[in-house]
């Protein structure tokens, strides 16, 4: 994947960041979007540099839908193209039904659904043939194992709309759209060593939490050049969670 262009929403931390490094090492140049932690951002520009990469950092909210065409705008003009896009940025408000409130449904349905729509049409407006939109789900999607996930869950399962769509979109242009569902995985939001890490790793087929490279790996695959005869198509790496 020499001389292409990654942009990655919510590249600052996690999985995102993972990605971005991944991407790196398979020859991509990578721009990263954040929204708070200004030095976890600088970080991972400063660890893509390292891999001899192009790296650049931008300011975005995947929430604020004037963000995404900035994103988009910006990683064109300080890396001069983009080829791949991965929607990883993502909320997540977890808790019982009758105490989510308007604020938790917009805030959620904002970043994880709107967001990743205004990023797919904002990139792929600059996109040629060959271009990739990978997208980030979650394993909640395929199978919800308790109570809680409501509205988590129904902003995720958009996402294989979207996908799909996307595909049969963008299909004539030679672009492809896939989605890839993380399972419980090792970051600091969700660490491995957490107060619910036991239970959840209890659901999975392998007994334990995924690293973010593991789902990183999956993703570089879909944007790379060996997987242009895949799109709208939907890949879980949850260790066997729905199984």
């Amino acid at each position: 994947m020499n001389g292409t262009v990654a942009l990655v929403t919510g590249g600052s931390r996690g999985i995102g960041a993972a990605t971005a490094l991944r991407l790196a090492q398979d020859g991509v140049d990578v721009a990263i979007t954040y929204v708070n932690d200004a030095r976890a951002a600088a970080e991972v520009v400063g660890k893509v540099e390292a891999l001899g990469r192009r790296g650049l950092a931008v300011r975005a909210d995947a929430g604020v839908p004037a963000d995404a065409a900035l994103a988009v705008e910006e990683t064109v003009r300080g890396l001069g193209r983009i080829d791949v896009l991965v929607n990883n940025a993502g909320v997540g408000v977890l808790g019982p039904l009758d105490g989510l409130g308007l604020s938790d449904v917009d805030r959620v349905l904002a970043v994880n659904v709107r967001g990743a729509f205004l990023s797919a049409q904002a990139a792929a407006g600059r996109m040629g043939p060959g271009g990739r939109i990978v997208t980030v789900g979650s394993c909640i999607t395929q199978r919800v194992p308790g109570p809680g996930g409501t509205l988590y869950a129904m902003s995720k399962a958009a996402l294989s709309g979207l996908t799909k769509a996307l595909a049969r979109e963008l299909g004539g242009r030679g672009i492809t759209a896939n989605l890839v569902h993380p399972g419980p995985v090792d970051t600091d939001m969700n660490p491995a060593d957490g107060p619910y890490a036991g239970p959840q790793s209890e659901m999975t087929a392998l007994g334990r939490f995924g690293r973010p490279e593991e789902v990183a790996a999956m993703v570089s695959f879909l944007a790379g050049s060996e997987a242009g005869y895949i799109t709208g198509a939907e890949f879980s790496v949850d260790g066997g969670h729905a199984a």
